[in-house]
């Protein structure tokens, strides 16, 4: 491991010390400063490209303007230097300027930038690479036709992004390893599993991916690794612009996915919409294999499963710019979902057939977010006020069919189950923001969370009629049946919050501290049959966090940053009653489980690059009452297992990232990460103390090569290092994909062409020896060819200026979406 660790750190050292050799070692005592605005509305630029180049035409330094307009360059070197401001839609802005020791501090004052007519800006036009920016408080991942080629949904473009996992048979998504990861959307959070709500999601409404892993105060504190946001499109261009997109994936079966993307802007509102849908089969299959003490032989353990879903994505908004103090927004997002799924279980022992199950599951899932934003800027600058409500709800009917083909008069075994899940969530914030003085900024908060659970679920079972022999055979219709009981759930969360952040900047040092505080109230009901359980819950807790930067140049970022976090546990966690059951292993909860709570310490470097840059980050975690998922055998029958959760004793994580991005030669440009931590953790398993170590290594590495101005090739390679927990251990996966897109319609369309895991090595593989020796293997549609086609159409120029600061999420404060 120390060798990894030690090739790792030469590696970065090497690479930084070979693409940046430095140009001019004379001092550097020059600064320039001013402010940019467009000429027509006399409105601030954010965002805005400043490059200061020397006599040869090389790049110094350089930085972007903030939310005002204003930037402010330091240390540039002697001489004469020019400056030039860059912006799309915009005609560049060029100037020499003489940085000499008499006159080093240039003031531009107030730099008026023209609409540059002769350029369309397009609506959404995707780079070829998907970019990596570290800012103060995530690294934002701009999702480019790599990654969106690389699948239909949401889910598979997540499971090609650093630190990233998603396992491809459960739907569960990890950060750095660790499952405790909070999803959201657009900054929200959803009432669908995180599963569910990627499958859902089209990868051509994806704008961004967010990766949050040691969030402020300002923050929800649940997901102990961290938060993912997932920031669909939202175009902002002036008039009328729209883009589409259309896709097919072949692998064992066809799928298709399509989106489309428009805005329309003219005054003071902008409308936007976007619509995805995604559709197709898809098929996984797997075997366990379980080796019987005393070389009694063996049980095997067959699984298939079919499914066919088919998701749709609504977002409809707009922003309403009242004045330049007051802007109203509001959205809806709208998601629909329907699908079969089929699946075969066979037992055998030996070559005996001892158990053959069908199970068909057919489900409608609609779920609705409904947001409203009200945001006052008072006379200073920076100085604000926001309000924001959210409302979702979600209802997920399902109807599932269970036949038991060898004993079809078992009614534990023959059954139906019509089930019902409702959720609502209510969410309320208010956010203040007041810049004290020119180096300090106060900023505090109140939030109120409601989120209400309702699950019924009524089981129906097999009327049987005998034949002239005596033999009963199942008669096809269903009658209710107290053998397998009815039954239901209620779980209803609130909670109040505040938050304080503090931030301050001396020079070229900048802190932020804060804390959050929060009281936490759960009542909870579970019914089946005449058994009955209470759950309550309530807790108050103080959760600080703190944040310093250090910037010694524009091409120096220093980060050390330090929060509290929690994951507390969830309905299924907590519900004592059994909730679902197979011949050898049964499930339920556990009403026992206290939340786990982490301390997570980071460290982050950015170097910047002329044609780059590259960020080396490390890690630790101190996790206390680690919630674990453990598999016990079963008391009453030794060859059966339970599987619930416990607190285990603790869980120490820490390990080291380093990603990259860098253009080689004008045809060749790259993004590269990778990841190594190491995992101890300990508990109890069988009345057992266990202690596992685990090191796991991940590297992704992603390839653009231009062979003309309207060809270019992908190459992409992923490497998934196995792991271990306190009962199995998982083998490592690797993929290589490859691909190519071809401009066509004179630049506004794209053909795109990708082969996903050529060589098939993503599957997942496992070995055990706690409770019992066993072996498994599980594959899925890994290997897919993908065909796509976009077009954008319009006649606006970008005006991302005015789109609002909230969406962005990048605020100098650390703050974010509540």
């Amino acid at each position: 491991m120390r060798r990894i660790l030690f090739v790792t750190i030469l590696m970065l050292y090497s690479f930084i010390n070979h693409a940046e050799t430095p140009k001019n070692t004379s001092n550097k005592l020059g600064a320039i400063s001013g402010v940019i605005i467009d000429i027509n509305t006399k409105q601030a630029l954010p965002y805005v490209n400043i490059v200061i180049r020397d006599a040869n035409h090389q790049i110094l330094t350089g930085g972007i303007t903030d939310d005002k307009g204003e930037f402010s360059i330091k240390k540039i070197t002697e001489g004469k230097n020019t400056i030039e401001i860059q912006y799309i839609g915009y005609k560049p802005y060029v100037r020499e300027v003489d940085f000499t020791s008499k006159n080093s501090t240039h003031k531009l004052g107030t730099v008026e930038l023209e609409e540059n007519t002769e350029v369309l800006g397009e609506v959404v036009v995707r780079a070829e690479l998907s970019t990596v920016t570290q800012k103060i408080d995530r690294k934002v991942i701009n999702v480019g036709k790599d990654l969106t080629a690389a699948g239909a949904t949401a889910s598979e473009v997540l499971n090609n992004v650093q630190s990233v996992s998603v396992d491809s048979q459960t739907g569960t998504v990890s950060l750095r390893g660790n499952e405790n990861v909070r999803i959201l959307v657009d900054g929200k959070p959803t009432n669908i599993s995180a599963a569910q709500l990627l499958q859902q999601i089209p990868s051509t409404s994806i704008k961004s991916v967010e990766l949050i892993t040691n969030p402020s105060a300002k923050y929800n504190p649940e997901g102990m690794s961290g938060i993912i946001n997932i920031v669909l499109n939202k175009n902002a261009n002036i008039g009328f612009n729209g883009n589409v997109n259309l896709g097919v994936t072949r692998g064992v079966n066809t799928r298709g996915n399509g989106s489309l993307d428009m805005n329309y802007k003219t005054g003071a509102v902008n409308f936007f919409m976007n619509f995805g849908a995604n559709g197709g089969k898809r098929n996984n299959y797997g075997e366990v294999t379980r080796y019987l003490e005393n070389e009694n032989g063996e049980i095997i353990q067959n699984f298939e499963f079919n499914s066919d879903n088919n998701s749709q994505l609504l977002k409809v908004g707009a922003d309403i710019y009242l004045n330049k103090k007051n802007t109203l927004s509001f959205y809806t997002t709208q998601n629909f979902r329907d699908g079969v799924f089929d699946g075969t279980t066979k037992i055998l022992r030996g070559t005996d057939l001892d158990y053959h199950s069908l199970m068909k599951s057919e489900t409608e899932n609609s779920s609705g977010t409904y947001n409203l934003n009200y945001k006052i800027d008072f006379e200073k600058e920076g100085h604000n006020l926001e309000f924001e409500a959210t409302y979702s709800q979600s209802n997920s009917p399902e109807d599932a069919t269970y036949t038991e083909l060898l004993n079809p008069i078992d009614l534990t075994s023959n059954y139906i189950d019509d089930i019902n899940n409702d959720y609502k969530n209510t969410l309320l914030n208010l956010d203040y923001t007041n810049p004290l003085s020119e180096n300090t900024k106060l900023e505090f908060g109140l939030e109120f969370r409601l989120n209400d659970t309702e699950n019924s679920r009524a089981t129906n079972q097999h009327d049987f009629v005998y034949d002239n022999m005596g033999n009963m055979f199942p008669d096809g219709d269903w009658y209710v049946t107290e053998q397998k009981p009815n039954s239901a759930f209620t779980y209803d969360r609130s909670i109040y919050s505040g938050y304080v952040n503090l931030n301050h900047k001396i020079d070229e040092f900048s802190m932020q501290l804060g804390a959050r505080i929060e009281q936490y109230e759960v009542d909870g009901e579970f019914i089946k049959g005449d058994e009955r359980a209470k759950y309550n819950d309530s807790k108050f807790t103080v959760y600080p966090s703190a944040f310093f930067t250090f910037t010694p140049s524009e091409k120096h970022q220093f980060q050390l940053s330090f929060s509290r976090r929690v994951d507390r546990p969830s309905i299924q966690q907590v519900n004592p009653i059994r909730e679902w059951s197979t011949p050898l292993i049964s499930s339920f909860g556990n009403p026992s489980l206290k939340p786990q709570f982490t301390n997570s310490f980071e460290f982050n470097y950015t170097k910047g690059l002329a044609k780059g840059s590259v960020t080396l980050g490390t890690f630790y975690r101190r996790v206390n009452d680690n919630i674990s998922r453990v598999l016990n055998i079963d008391p009453l029958d030794i060859e059966k297992m339970e599987m619930s959760y416990y607190n285990t004793e603790s869980n120490d994580r820490y390990g080291l990232e380093l990603s990259a991005n860098y253009r080689f030669f004008k045809w060749w440009s790259m993004n590269a990460s990778s990841d190594l931590y190491v995992q101890k953790e300990t508990g109890v398993a069988n009345g057992e103390n266990l202690e596992v170590t685990n090191n796991s290594f991940n590297v992704r590495v992603s390839n653009s090569f231009t062979a003309t101005k309207k060809l270019k090739f992908q190459l992409f390679a992923m490497y998934r290092g196995g792991g271990k927990d306190l009962q199995s251990e998982v083998d490592p996966m690797w993929m290589i994909n490859t691909g190519a897109s071809y401009s066509v319609l004179k630049g506004k369309g794209t053909l795109t062409f990708r082969v996903n895991d050529i060589f098939e090595g993503m599957k997942y593989k496992f070995d055990s020896e706690v409770p019992y020796n066993q072996v498994g293997e599980f594959h899925w549609e890994s290997r897919t060819a993908y065909l796509g086609f976009s077009y954008r159409f319009g006649s606006g120029k970008n005006k991302a200026k005015r789109r609002k600061q909230r969406d962005s999420r990048e605020t100098q404060g650390g703050g974010g979406f509540m």
